[in-house]
Formats: C-alpha cells, sequence, structure tokens
C-alpha cells in the first residue's frame, strides 16, 4: 500500500511540476490606445508567439510592468499569449516600455523578494519586450463649434464695417 501511494505522489509531482522554457524564440506585436477622446484609460496589450528551444509546449508565464505583475493568458494555438493591462491617461507617458516576461520559477522567486522587501534586479525574467507608447491624442486645443464662432463674428464685423463705409 505505502508503494503505491509512493508511486502515485511520485507520478503527481512528474505530471504537476511545469517545464522549464529554454532558449526562447519570440516574435511580438503590441497594441497602445491613441487617442484619448473616446477611452477613459489608455490600454496595453502585448501578443507573443513563444517556441522553446527544449519543445515546451505550454509555458505559464507571468509578465511584470513597472513593478506590477499581471497574468499572461494563453491564446488557441500552441506558443500564441497575450497580456494587456490599463492605466489613467495621465500616468501613462508616452516613451518606451519594458515588459519582463517570468516563467513559475522566476515568478515565484520574485514574488517572494518582493513580500520580503528585497531586492528584485538579480531575478532575471525570461525574456523582455518592449513597447512604444506615443501617448494618447486628447484633441484639439480649439474645438471646432469655437472657431467656427470666432470666423462667424469676424466675418460678420468685416461685413458691417463694409456696409457702414459704402453708406457714408
Amino acid at each position: 500500500m505505502r508503494r503505491i501511494i509512493t508511486f502515485v505522489l511520485a507520478l503527481c509531482l512528474t505530471l504537476c511540476a511545469a517545464d522549464t522554457c529554454t532558449e526562447p524564440v519570440i516574435s511580438t506585436s503590441s497594441y497602445t490606445t491613441g487617442d484619448a477622446l473616446i477611452s477613459t484609460e489608455t490600454v496595453f496589450i502585448v501578443e507573443l508567439s513563444l517556441t522553446c528551444g527544449n519543445d515546451v509546449q505550454s509555458v505559464a508565464l507571468y509578465a511584470d510592468v513597472n513593478g506590477k505583475q499581471f497574468p499572461v493568458t494563453r491564446g488557441q494555438d500552441v506558443g500564441k499569449y497575450q497580456v494587456s493591462w490599463s492605466v489613467p491617461h495621465k500616468q501613462a507617458s508616452s516613451g518606451t516600455y519594458q515588459v519582463k516576461f517570468f516563467d513559475e520559477e522566476a515568478y515565484s522567486m520574485l514574488r517572494k523578494a518582493q513580500r520580503n522587501n528585497e531586492d528584485v534586479e538579480g531575478i532575471k525574467p525570461l525574456f523582455s519586450v518592449n513597447v512604444d507608447h506615443r501617448g494618447a491624442w486628447s484633441g484639439p486645443w480649439v474645438s471646432s463649434e469655437v472657431l467656427a464662432a470666432v470666423v462667424g463674428i469676424v466675418l460678420y464685423y468685416f461685413a458691417y464695417i463694409t456696409k457702414s463705409s459704402i453708406q457714408a
């Protein structure tokens, strides 16, 4: 009976243990909100394809952006992943954002270091991706209605002055 329990436990540990991706090869695409008029927050989306040198298929990934962690979702296709997050427009300054991706082992080390207020710089990500954000356009400085009203007033003024000079 002990042998059966030992065998079942060993089998569970073997099946539950996550494989580590070695020599990751990635291809990425990203999207960031470009128009602040139609949304309340800037959205960042990173999609990537991952192939590992040791042919590991389903790697659990976690993303870290400026010290905040986000789960990475797996797509329908093997090796396709996506992570997204949003921040208020005022906090999303234009520039390059580095997204660090961690496997389960490195992510648990990262969380442990954060809980213990230790230095997290020594924890190496599996890979990282740079996302360029140009900033969100918040509209023109002067709305078209105000500009049309000003042009109308100026045209009326010149027409009135011209009419007055003709009558005199």
